[in-house]
């Protein structure tokens, strides 16, 4: 079944009641210039308050290793998703100090996807976006048809202007990698704060229908 991550958290109350919803993983971002960033100094009780058995992922753009590994420690990450122009070596780094990574690339209808092969050893997943001018979501689709018309060697997150009427489109995907959904701007009443009744309903919907 395919699994369901939240991105995006900002609020306490909120983080709690996103977890009584059951997603997989649970997203941070560490980007200073995202609306949803934790802040320089994140308050702990954001990430203690992730139930257990949802993977707490931290989302980095072109961050300093050391950077990352110190935000790791400090709120008991679980992944790390980098958002950015990551090398391979970049990833080898990081994955030798025992961080498990996702690895996001940005997708145009000339995305090389065989060139992506070359990162399949430095992390534990992909994430395809759709490519925008600044780092970060853009809240909008690629074609998801590049996904079945393209071989692609390691699970992936799908993400990108994923809303809640897009289940259906979503059971199209015959990827046998299809990994995961990433949810985030469409599902929200503000930056960083979702919208429970339409995440319940997405997500609800979305395992009923065992996709």
């Amino acid at each position: 079944m395919i699994k369901i991550k939240v991105c995006g958290m900002l609020d306490v109350i909120n983080v709690k009641e996103v977890g009584e919803t059951r997603p997989d993983f649970m997203g941070f971002i560490f980007y200073p210039l995202s609306p949803r960033f934790v802040g320089p100094e994140p308050e702990p009780e954001l990430f203690r308050s992730v139930p257990a058995g949802i993977q707490k992922t931290g989302v980095f753009v072109d961050e300093k290793i050391e950077k990352i590994l110190e935000m790791a420690l400090l709120t008991g990450l679980d992944f790390i998703q980098l958002h950015g122009n990551e090398s391979v070596e970049y990833c080898r780094r990081l994955q030798s100090s025992g961080l498990r990574l996702i690895k996001a690339f940005s997708v145009t209808e000339f995305t090389d996807f065989e060139a992506l092969n070359l990162f399949t050893s430095v992390c534990d997943y992909f994430l395809f976006d759709t490519k925008s001018e600044t780092f970060g979501g853009s809240g909008k689709k690629f074609n998801w048809d590049l996904l079945n018309r393209n071989q692609i060697e390691k699970q992936f997150f799908l993400s990108g202007g994923i809303g809640p009427g897009d289940i259906q489109e979503l059971s199209r995907i015959e990827n046998n990698n299809f990994f995961a959904v990433d949810l985030n701007s469409r599902f929200e009443d503000s930056p960083g704060i979702k919208n429970i009744d339409l995440l319940q309903k997405f997500i609800y919907d979305f395992k009923i229908r065992r996709i």
